[in-house]
């Protein structure tokens, strides 16, 4: 019996560590040939020397299972750099199938605290770097599409987070980059389905190095061998999932995945609509019917994490 994956290559980035790592060790579960890349920089924002070791140690870890992978050392909110990612794939493979973009850093501040540099740091390299990887992945699929071949696969999985969909006080800088993130999926999406490419995100939720203070806290497995609900592990097969034939029909649209459970997010909806009684709006009118529209609305309209979790501090 075949896998799912099987004849298929892959690149996930960011997968030296954590949601980047389960991801690429599902892929090539599933039968997928790997590029594993990771700029290995030991700091989750961005600092310390650049390292090969987190992305040669999945690949090793992929191959000792038998499956096939390569490690690529690069930042890939450098333009060059995620060129020469999407080459290595196509020379190593024969081509690119899946691309995985999950590479981030995170730089935390208030809005009123926040520097320039921490600003732009976090979205180069979450919302520039699925950009640059995208650029690219779609060259090489409208390529071959051009060059008359039938049949090109592609699948893009992008990571976006909850950060976006509800706010996060102390990352506007991640939560703008992962907005952005799901405009350049629908939009990619849209692009690139008439050469057999799907683009698709994910928000996920788990406890790696990125989220060790957001999950601070939260209830852990009390029974050995039990799976934490906020394991990587939970995310990963979503992934392998959207990365497969069976998710042709799954285009442009963003998901909710955390320990056991997927979520598929609608689009933003009118939940209310005014016209004016008369040729336009004032000031007056505008008070007279918006006022009273959000002055009814229930009190905590908030997304409330441990709620939706159903997980529990302590």
């Amino acid at each position: 019996m075949s896998l799912p994956l099987e004849g298929l290559s892959a690149i996930v980035t960011g997968a030296g560590r954590g949601l980047g790592r389960a991801e690429a060790l599902e892929l090539a579960r599933l039968g997928a040939a790997v590029v594993v890349n990771d700029y290995g920089q030991a700091g989750r924002d961005g600092s310390g020397e650049a390292s090969a070791a987190p992305a040669e140690e999945v690949a090793a870890e992929i191959r000792a299972a038998g499956g096939q992978a390569v490690a690529h050392l690069g930042d890939v909110s450098d333009f060059e750099t995620a060129r020469g990612l999407i080459d290595l794939a196509v020379a190593e493979f024969g081509k690119l199938d899946v691309l995985v973009n999950n590479a981030g850093i995170l730089r935390d501040r208030m809005v009123f605290s926040m520097s320039e540099d921490e600003w732009d740091s976090v979205v180069r390299v979450h919302l520039k770097g699925h950009f640059n990887t995208t650029h690219f992945a779609a060259v090489h699929w409208r390529g071959r599409s051009k060059a008359g071949e039938t049949g090109v696969y592609g699948r893009i999985v992008n990571t976006s987070s909850e950060a976006f969909l509800a706010g996060s006080a102390g990352q506007p800088n991640y939560a703008a980059a992962k907005g952005g993130i799901v405009g350049l999926t629908t939009s990619s999406a849209l692009a690139l389905a008439r050469y057999g490419v799907t683009a698709n995100a994910i928000c996920p939720r788990a406890r790696t190095r990125m989220t060790e203070d957001v999950f601070a806290g939260f209830a852990e497995p009390t029974v050995e061998g039990d799976l934490d609900p906020l394991s990587p592990e939970h995310v990963a097969p979503l992934v392998g999932y959207l990365a497969s034939p069976a998710a042709a029909g799954v285009n442009g649209q963003l998901l909710v995945v955390h320990g056991g459970m997927v979520a598929v997010v609608d689009r933003p909806r009118v939940s209310a609509k005014f016209d004016t009684a008369k040729e336009a709006f004032t000031y007056e009118e505008l008070d007279s019917v918006l006022t009273p529209h959000y002055a009814s609305r229930p009190a905590g309209e908030t997304f409330a994490a441990a709620e939706v979790l159903g997980l529990k501090k302590g």
